[in-house]
């Protein structure tokens, strides 16, 4: 999967909405999409990130995207309800959703957590997805076969001492994957899997490890195997995984 080829077409005519797109990882996922084909929905807080990432779809010749300034952190359910209606009238259904946006919020002990940054990156990581989720879901059931991947972490697989909410964020997205895996397998074509993406070179990393040399990560560009894979049908028979991006 690592060094999966994917080909030229593997997303063409299909649908797929990305959290966080403006940059990083969401960034590169949603040009690489694109570039397969694939109408993307660019979904993020930041209007002109959104914007630079749809130009730059434009400019590559690829589907035309479409934008949807969105703040995870302050959206209601109303919110995601009324973009499923959107997306509902504009496009009729869902191929995929890659939930990628999240927050680190502090790297401290939980004893000197501040509660608010606490709840906070439980919004954001946690109660957001479950609300788009769920807000999307006739429209993945309304595709031939669809993909939904969480975004996890090695720390929300075994925590690790100062990670905080974070760290409890993605056991979270682990369990909240694992849970939809196991009820949609027996009566629905829409799988359900994790990604952790590894050390890589984005903002979050940085700001979680500043003393690091960032020219030795891989870049977001080049862990997109494991995102193309998981979104096409050459993964059908995936469901209920968490996968690394990078081999061990």
């Amino acid at each position: 999967m690592h060094n999966y080829q994917a080909p030229t077409e593997l997303l063409k005519d299909k649908i797929i909405l990305v959290t966080g797109a403006g940059d990083g990882i969401g960034r590169a996922a949603a040009l690489s999409y694109a570039a397969h084909g694939a109408t993307v929905i660019l979904v993020g807080r930041t209007t002109k990130k959104l914007e630079d990432v749809y130009d730059e779809i434009e400019a590559k010749g690829y589907p035309q995207a479409a934008i949807v300034p969105l703040n995870l952190d302050s959206a209601a359910e109303h919110d995601y309800i009324e973009l499923a209606n959107t997306l509902q009238a504009e496009f009729g259904h869902l191929d995929g959703v890659l939930h990628n946006a999240s927050i680190l919020g502090m790297r401290t002990p939980l004893a000197n957590y501040e509660p608010s940054t606490f709840e906070q990156v439980m919004r954001v990581n946690v109660t957001s997805q479950f609300l788009l989720t769920q807000a999307l879901m006739p429209l993945l059931l309304a595709a031939p076969q669809a993909s939904i991947i969480f975004t996890t972490s090695s720390v929300g697989r075994k925590a690790r001492a100062y990670w905080g909410a974070y760290a409890v964020s993605k056991f979270a997205t682990e369990a909240m994957m694992q849970l939809l895996a196991d009820e949609l397998e027996n009566i629905s074509k829409v799988r359900v899997n994790a990604i952790n993406p590894g050390a890589t070179r984005t903002n979050m990393r940085a700001f979680a490890y500043p003393a690091e040399d960032p020219s030795t990560l891989k870049t977001p560009e080049e862990i997109m195997p494991l995102y193309l894979y998981l979104m096409g049908e050459d993964s059908s028979a995936i469901n209920g995984q968490s996968l690394d991006a990078q081999p061990k």
